[in-house]
């Protein structure tokens, strides 16, 4: 190895082999012992973790060669209350290695301190109160009050703020049921238990406007983010909240056809109503017995109109015979059905 060594002539600092040689102080101790051993006299006092960043030395870098320097005697500490209750953190840092009586004997002594509960006194001694210059007010009691005393005016109870809708424990546990599923879909809108719960109140809402478990869930993992979901909770919560859709609107029920007037018949025979449905002009019985004598070329049977409680009452006083005592006419082909003789 080659050495070219030039002394300098100015701004350097004397370093001791026994600091630069030292087998147990890293590479940063010894810079940072150095650095401050030839810093100016002049300028204030820094501490020794704002000197060792200016030197790019942080972190568990300088917490490593603080403990070095500490435990090999170049650098001591004390902590010390102030009156006020503030710690107070004093350093002392050594180009050579001091023992803790060296060190107590360069700091001097400590400085004087007062406990925080400590109060400067009162001014003064207590004195007794003072009593008098007081005049009691007129008693009124017995005799009647010059001026009744005003009422006062009634104090408006607050309005009780409305009881929370009750939700079924059954829909709650769907709608948990549903936000916990999504995990598996969608890593990113994982949630714990408890979000999951405190979102369910919401999510019970959807499922109350008719939407099902299945829409509910595609509604939530529809349309994501393309940079990613930064906080599940916060997304779902926004989506729920915003994005609930409409209340459906109810039910309308269906119009009954308004009754129609009556109207009067016009078959020959006599004048009677009836209530037409559409455009007819003759009854159901009329318009029945005028398709039979047009398909069958006979006059059709008198309809009968007598009420239905009088027809009832003369079915019960005459009832027919069905005693199979012959069949009136026989069976023919293609004529009338056979129906029961007379008794």
């Amino acid at each position: 190895m080659l050495r070219h060594v030039i002394p300098p002539s100015r701004r350097f600092t004397k370093a001791s082999h026994d600091v630069v040689r030292h087998p147990r102080l890293s590479s940063d101790a010894k810079i940072l012992l150095l650095y401050v051993q030839g810093l100016p006299e002049d300028i204030p006092c820094r501490p020794l973790g704002e000197l060792a960043r200016k030197l790019g030395i942080k972190g568990r870098a300088y917490q490593k060669a603080k403990e070095q320097l500490v435990a090999h005697g170049y650098v001591y500490e004390w902590r010390t209350q102030g009156g006020r209750g503030r710690w107070i953190t004093e350093q002392l840092v050594a180009n050579t290695p001091l023992t803790i009586e060296q060190a107590e004997h360069l700091r001097g002594a400590p400085p004087t301190t007062s406990s925080p509960s400590t109060h400067i006194p009162t001014v003064g001694e207590p004195a007794a109160r003072t009593v008098g210059g007081y005049e009691p007010v007129e008693d009124h009691g017995d005799k009647t009050t010059p001026h009744p005393p005003s009422e006062a005016e009634p104090t408006t109870d607050p309005q009780p703020e409305p009881a929370p809708r009750p939700v079924e424990s059954h829909q709650l546990a769907c709608a948990e049921r549903v936000l916990l599923s999504l995990r598996h879909t969608c890593r990113e809108l994982h949630l714990g238990a408890r979000e999951a719960r405190a979102l369910a109140v919401e999510a019970v809402k959807w499922l109350e406007r008719g939407l099902s478990e299945s829409d509910l869930r595609q509604a939530l993992l529809a349309e994501r983010p393309e940079d990613g979901v930064r906080s599940a909770f916060g997304f779902l919560r926004y989506r729920l909240i915003h994005k609930i859709p409409a209340e459906p609107a109810p039910p309308r029920l269906p119009q009954l056809p308004s009754a129609a007037a009556l109207a009067v018949c016009s078959s020959p025979g006599e004048e009677h109503v009836f209530r037409p449905l559409g455009d007819e002009t003759e009854c159901a019985p009329c318009r029945q017995a005028t398709a039979y004598a047009t398909f069958r070329g006979a006059p059709a049977p008198e309809p009968d109109r007598i009420p239905w409680r009088e027809r009832f009452a003369k079915i019960e006083m005459n009832p027919p015979c069905l005693g199979g005592q012959g069949l009136v006419g026989g069976a023919r082909s293609g004529a009338e059905s056979p129906r029961p003789a007379p008794c």
